[in-house]
């Protein structure tokens, strides 16, 4: 059965999460599923077992291969390389951490079928946050995706659980994805040229906490975002409104404000 599915794994020093993902992953999509799926780790040069752990895994007939590269750093550019030399027509990224959980990902392929883009959302009813989850992180994630609204229509556009139709990335113009933004799956919903008459799919998970290695969120990660945030104002509203983008982020430091007031008190 020829390869149609592509899950791809963005990592840095993850070794203790490989295994896990990939037999968790595989259970969930079933003979049939499995059959027609390959699972892409894109390594930032860890040196750290991850690529003998893939090589054990091979051996234990798992579609699994690892890109390492040496050359280039950071997740968005990695998800775009893992995107790029997938063999499906349908790609889906998930962070290496295990907050994804792996057997939510058959529903974000059936839901591939219908719609050009899925969103695994962590706000709709029934599902949620893990309660071990960081205050800070909580009023972070709530407070970002209150920025990029006026952006996109999708629930969780900062959401790393996420999947396409791969024909919309080979559509997109040259240079348009800016392979450094932080969060790439709104830099593909603001760019990529999505039909307007077909909505953005989102399927509900409750996110974990992460069970092995270190969050990759930083100050220095923050600042990229809001970088990454006003260029795409800019591709989207064009530089004269600028302004507008300044004036949201005036709001922004009010509603963080309110927002550490309402969960402290």
């Amino acid at each position: 059965m020829s390869i149609t599915q592509s899950v791809i794994v963005p990592a840095y020093k993850e070794k203790l999460n490989i295994k896990p993902l990939t037999t968790r992953l595989f259970a969930a999509l079933g003979n049939d599923g499995a059959k027609s799926t390959e699972l892409i780790f894109v390594d930032d040069n860890s040196q750290d077992g991850s690529v003998e752990e893939v090589e054990a895994l091979q051996k234990q007939g798992y579609d699994v291969r690892i890109i390492v590269r040496t050359t280039e750093r950071g997740l968005s550019s990695a998800v775009l390389r893992g995107f790029y030399e997938a063999k499906g027509d349908y790609i889906i990224c998930m962070d290496a951490d295990l907050q994804h959980p792996p057997e939510s990902v058959p529903s974000l392929f059936d839901n591939l079928k219908t719609h050009p883009f899925v969103i695994g959302t962590r706000y709709a009813p029934g599902v949620g946050i893990d309660k071990d989850w960081p205050l800070y992180r909580r009023v972070i994630s709530s407070t970002a995706r209150m920025m990029a609204r006026p952006l996109t229509t999708a629930s969780d556009p900062m959401s790393g659980f996420f999947g396409l139709q791969k024909k919309y990335l080979l559509e997109a113009k040259d240079g348009d994805i800016d392979s450094k933004g932080f969060k790439i799956a709104l830099e593909l919903l603001a760019k990529l040229p999505l039909p307007a008459d077909k909505p953005i799919g989102e399927v509900p998970f409750s996110f974990g906490v992460r069970t092995e290695g270190e969050s990759k969120l930083s100050g220095k990660v923050i600042i990229q975002y809001l970088e990454q945030l006003k260029e795409l104002y800019v591709f989207k509203f064009g530089a004269n409104n600028l302004v507008l983008f300044l004036l949201f982020a005036i709001i922004l430091v009010l509603y963080i404000l309110y927002q550490f007031y309402s969960l402290l008190f």
